[in-house]
């Protein structure tokens, strides 16, 4: 992201900066063709219909007993997370998720205010809709990112003196996002309370602090692999080689 906020006048201690590849990893993600998974076409139960919250306060999609347990750690502003689920999501689902051979978890690596604001929406409306809010967050990331972005920063500066809910609801405003979710059916009302919730804010933060702290996350995105941080691999073209040296 562009601008930047005073992140003591927000009231969330974040880091903002933490978004991104490594330089030497900076592939074409969009030019690496998928490797398709050998077999039969799959006909068994459809995993990926199957959403829950964890107990680490990210959403699981797949079979809570599928051998390869993938996690994820990324920020709904982050452009590489983006590129992520455009380039990967679909084939991670229909060809690993699905047939329950792999479980993937998105944990809210949380890196700004805004980040903080949209993400407390997007998270309260239930694990039922919270794949699909995210894959259309990033479809939308440039329009929304753009608005805010444009925002004079006399104007940004000012929300400090804002209690810390009303700063959440100018930062929805200000990028266009209470519209976006507004049209995705969530009412005017019910944004106010996801913003206003103090302790789904504070989940949020705790997640944050046990993927940098416990699972030594350096940047978004981030992946695990059974508990083992993936070193190295921040596009789907990388992790898919981990994924297809488990998959069996």
């Amino acid at each position: 992201m562009k601008k930047t906020l005073a992140v003591a006048a927000i009231g969330v201690a974040l880091l903002l900066s933490s978004c991104g590849k490594k330089d030497a990893d900076s592939a074409n993600v969009a030019g690496n063709a998928s490797m398709a998974v050998p077999g039969a076409p799959y006909t068994g139960q459809d995993w990926t219909q199957t959403v829950v919250k964890t107990v680490e306060g990210g959403f699981r999609m797949g079979n809570p007993d599928a051998p390869v347990k993938l996690v994820e750690y990324a920020s709904i502003t982050c452009p590489h997370c983006r590129d992520f689920t455009k380039t990967g999501a679909p084939t991670l689902k229909e060809q690993y998720v699905k047939t329950g051979k792999v479980s993937w978890e998105y944990r809210n690596f949380v890196l700004n205010p805004l980040d903080v604001a949209a993400t407390l929406v997007a998270r309260c409306q239930g694990a039922d809709t919270f794949f699909p809010f995210v894959e259309q967050l990033y479809a939308t990331q440039e329009t929304w990112v753009g608005k805010f972005n444009s925002v004079d920063e006399k104007k940004l500066q000012s929300l400090g003196t804002l209690p810390q809910q009303e700063q959440f609801t100018q930062l929805v405003a200000l990028s266009g996002l209470e519209d976006f979710f507004k049209a995705h059916g969530v009412p005017g009302d019910r944004i106010q309370a996801c913003l206003a919730d103090k302790g789904a804010l504070a989940e949020l933060l705790k997640i944050r602090d046990y993927g940098a702290n416990t699972d030594k996350v350096d940047g978004t995105p981030n992946f695990l692999i059974n508990g083992e941080r993936q070193e190295g691999v921040y596009d789907w073209p990388g992790l898919e080689t981990k994924l297809r040296e488990k998959v069996r």
